[in-house]
């Protein structure tokens, strides 16, 4: 019969198992939409738009496969949105350290060009794109297959008839931001987006910009229960970490990314297609 001794001793060994396994097989292939309603007081002209976010694909086999990333963008088409923002970090680092094998950019690149949306499909370069071959590689697969790279880069859109601007920022992490720079190309008073990697931006982000979308952090990637986030790759700590974080009346969305980096492993943020719906009259809603 077995004792209390041996069946907690049992359960001990069992559990870093148990979670070993999960972190590292299960989910990681789980794939979830996250909602988000925001509606900033600087969007007032603007239009209701949905946005699709994937951020940090970090395209590695056998967990981020092309096919995987296909499958995204399949889903990600289903949701219908308006525009869809890419947040950078297409290029894996597990390789560096013999940890699966890369998938080239042309590839990645390939599987992504199937997203569709009336606005279109604009991207950002992450630190872990500037680390390979100062990104050039996703920049020639990107322009290859339709995707259009913003780096310190402004763009004037409109939907029902209604405009406004989004800003695409170059790498932080490799000091590429030039934020003033792109703030300062801005030709009129229409609302505007800021699409960026690394969230820490967002002290420097002026009141009148309506919302800022990042990635980079992945949410932590592990986060334990009773612990919580092991490690989040900000110099502000835990305060950009994740999700929709609101101070004063500038809005900041974090997803928490669909790929890993570091190790293969996920653990309490399963990898998230962003959903986020903007506009000046509507409830805001948490996930």
């Amino acid at each position: 019969m077995l004792s209390r001794r041996n069946f907690l001793l049992k359960a001990g060994l069992a559990t870093p198992l148990l979670f070993g396994g999960y972190a590292f097989g299960v989910e990681p292939r789980r794939l979830l939409v996250t909602q988000y309603q925001v509606a900033p007081p600087q969007w007032r002209s603007g239009p209701t738009l949905r946005i699709a976010v994937l951020a940090d694909i970090h395209a590695i086999n056998p967990w981020m496969t092309p096919a995987h990333i296909e499958q995204i963008a399949l889903t990600t088409n289903a949701l219908k949105p308006d525009i869809v923002l890419l947040a950078g970090d297409y290029e894996a680092g597990m390789g560096r350290f013999g940890v699966g094998s890369f998938v080239p950019m042309s590839e990645c690149a390939r599987a992504l060009s199937i997203l569709r949306a009336p606005l279109g499909v604009h991207a950002v370069l992450g630190n872990h794109d500037i680390g390979w071959h100062d990104g050039d590689n996703v920049r020639r697969a990107f322009r290859a297959n339709g995707i259009h790279v913003m780096e310190n880069a402004v763009l004037r859109l409109k939907k029902d008839g209604r405009p406004f601007w989004l800003l695409g920022l170059g790498d932080g992490n490799y000091g590429l931001d030039d934020l003033p720079g792109t703030l300062a190309k801005v030709g009129d008073a229409a609302p505007a987006i800021l699409l960026a990697h690394e969230p820490d931006i967002f002290v420097d982000v002026p009141d009148h910009i309506g919302l800022t979308v990042c990635g980079h952090t992945h949410g932590g990637q592990v986060v334990l229960p009773g612990i919580g986030v092991i490690h989040v790759p900000s110099r502000y700590g835990n305060r950009f970490a994740y999700g929709h974080i609101v101070e004063g009346d500038r809005h900041l969305v974090v997803s928490g990314g669909l790929g890993m980096t570091g190790l293969p492993v996920r653990f309490g943020v399963p990898p998230e297609i962003v959903m986020i719906t903007l506009g000046a009259g509507l409830p805001a809603s948490e996930a």
